[in-house]
Order: C-alpha cells, then structure tokens, then sequence
C-alpha cells in the first residue's frame, strides 16, 4: 500500500538522498508514485508566483520548488543529466502555452514528464505529471527542429576587446564615417557608401555598455531583443526603425544583434563561419556571406524590469569561434515540439 505523501517527504529527507542518487522503483518507501508525485507538486507548487523571472531562471526556480516540496535538499548547481531528477525518473518544463519542447533526446516512454502550467498572471496554475508514453503519440510529425549554440570562451570573459579588422572580401568596401540618409531602413540591403567598418562600428556601440532599457521580454526573449536592436539602430544614426525578421538584423550594416542574459547563444540553422552566401545580392560585384557578417553580442542583467548592458563582443563570423564556444564541436542541438491538449491541465 502506497504511503502517504508526507510520509514519503519525510522518508526522502531523513535519508539524505540528492536528487542524483538513482532509486529503485520498487523502493516503496522512496519511489514515489507518478499520482502521488503530482498531489504533492501540485499542492506545493500552485499559487506560486513567477512574475519577473527571465526563462532560465523560471527553470532554475521551479526546480528548488520541486526540492523543497519532495524533501530533498537543494543541489548548488543541477547538473545536466538526463533526466535532472535521475532519482524520480522525472523532469520538469515550465509551460506558459501549450507547446511542448525537450530538448537533445528522444522521449522515454518510462520517464515522468513534470508540466507545470503558468496562466497569463504569471503564476502557476497546475501541475501534472505525465508518462513519456502518453506523450508519445503527440509528436505527430516526429520531426526534430536544430540548430547550433555556442557560449562565451572562458579565456575571453575579462578581455571584451573588440575585433578591428573586417573579412578581406568585405573591407574595400566598408569606411570609417559614413552617412546614413534619414530615409534609410536599417532593414535594407547595404548600400555603397554607407557601411560602417567594423572598428567604426565598435566606437558606435561600445558607449551603450552601462546603459538600460525597459524589459519587455520576461517571457519571450525576443521581445526583449528588439528593445536592444531599436537602441542599436538609434546610436547608429537611423531615424527610421526597421526590422524585417531576416538575417541579420541590421541588414544595412551587415550586423547581426544579440542580447544574452544567460550564457547560451542561439545561432540558428547556419554557422557564423559559413561562407554560404546571406542571399542579399551584390555590392560592387561582392557577395556578402556569412562569414563577412558583423556580430554585436550584448551581454546584460536585469534589474527591477530593466537590462542593464554589461560587456559587448564585437566580432565578424569569420572569427565568431575565437571568442566563443561551439557546443559539442559540429554538433546541432535539436529539440522536439508537440502540442499539449487544453485538456491535460483541466482539474
């Protein structure tokens, strides 16, 4: 006969287990089973608010909620196992819509799946606890979306120097001190006379460190970016706000933006290093490519609903990897989305 919840709470914290100690699942008196693990995050966790977390830190806050609750106590760090509670067989998601994501691995029929509801208040709401088998079928498509991170070299924390030197094809084409036209859309194509050489380009937007925006991307990062490249675009002398959603950002300049409030990087379907041309034409016969592309990437904290710009790496992709770290070398990180029935979360 299963015990009662506080029962196997107390058991947890008397043996002084870690989340990482491996249980049996016939182990009755700590194994806890998949309808009592949800009675017991779903009373302890619901009501929580989670207002004003960035999603890195909504993870890492939910997994001390889920310590405390079970008894166990608080790792220093979670390490990146496979599942991060390997004792319980579970891990957890945060789910503010309905769209699931798990990341770098199949789904195991026999693991728990943690789905913790925020509503639109930013607080939680409900928690269920689903075997991988009944999510299983909702990967309809099987279809695994990739694509590369990286993360700041370490030897490259305290030295935020930036890069001076254009790639060769595109430096005969760049100048120190162009003029931008008041009818210019940073979203245009570049434009003879008017590109910024990189080092230019580093005066421009090395005195943006220290300053600070309004954080409009608690949820969703690339609210938060677009704050970050409207003040870009301003400091380099636009009048007109443009941003076409293509690759890169600033494409007048050939500058691609990225703001990071938590280590990883995301770089999408192609490596900075690529020599694939960006698909943009041709400027006086050259063909920019990715590799000629310069990357600004703001690094920043957020204080009292505001980022607060803190280092900026200025690099062109052809030398992005001397300053970060790909992930897993030639690795692509891939990650698997299904949709969640409404239903799922109903009392």
């Amino acid at each position: 006969m299963p015990l009662k919840p506080e029962e196997y709470i107390a058991n947890l914290r008397s043996s002084g287990k870690s989340i990482y100690d491996v249980i049996d699942s016939m182990d009755e008196d700590h194994y806890i089973p998949i309808d009592v693990l949800e009675k017991i995050l779903h009373s302890a966790l619901v009501n929580t608010p989670m207002s004003n977390l960035a999603p890195r830190s909504r993870s890492k806050f939910a997994k001390i909620k889920v310590c405390e609750a079970l008894g166990y106590p608080i790792p220093k760090s979670f390490k990146k196992t496979q599942p991060r509670f390997t004792g319980q067989n579970f891990d957890t998601y945060n789910q503010q819509a309905l769209n699931l994501q798990i990341w770098n691995e199949l789904i195991d029929p026999e693991r728990r799946y943690v789905l913790i509801r925020i509503n639109d208040d930013e607080v939680i709401c409900r928690v269920k606890v689903v075997l991988g088998v009944d999510l299983i079928p909702l990967d309809k498509t099987g279809k695994v979306t990739t694509k590369f991170q990286a993360n700041l070299d370490s030897r490259s924390q305290a030295n935020p120097e930036q890069v001076t030197k254009d790639t060769s094809g595109l430096s005969p084409l760049v100048i120190d001190n162009p003029i931008i036209p008041t009818e210019r859309n940073p979203s245009q194509n570049p434009m003879e006379g008017e590109l910024f050489s990189i080092k230019a380009l580093g005066e421009k937007l090395k005195p943006l460190i220290g300053q600070s925006f309004e954080d409009s991307g608690r949820v969703q990062d690339r609210n938060r970016g677009e704050g970050l490249h409207r003040l870009v675009c301003q400091t380099l002398g636009y009048h007109i706000y443009g941003d076409s959603g293509q690759f890169p950002d600033v494409r007048h300049q050939l500058l691609e933006v990225k703001l990071q409030t938590s280590p990883t990087i995301d770089l999408g379907h192609v490596l900075p290093t690529s020599k694939v041309p960006i698909g943009m034409g041709s400027l006086k016969g050259f063909t920019p490519r990715h590799c000629d592309t310069r990357y600004a990437v703001f690094y920043g904290e957020i204080h009292e609903n505001h980022v607060h710009l803190t280092d900026l790496h200025l690099v062109t992709g052809e030398t992005f990897f001397s300053r970060f770290r790909q992930f897993g070398g030639l690795k692509i990180n891939g990650k698997r989305q299904m949709l969640l029935p409404k239903s799922l979360f109903d009392e």
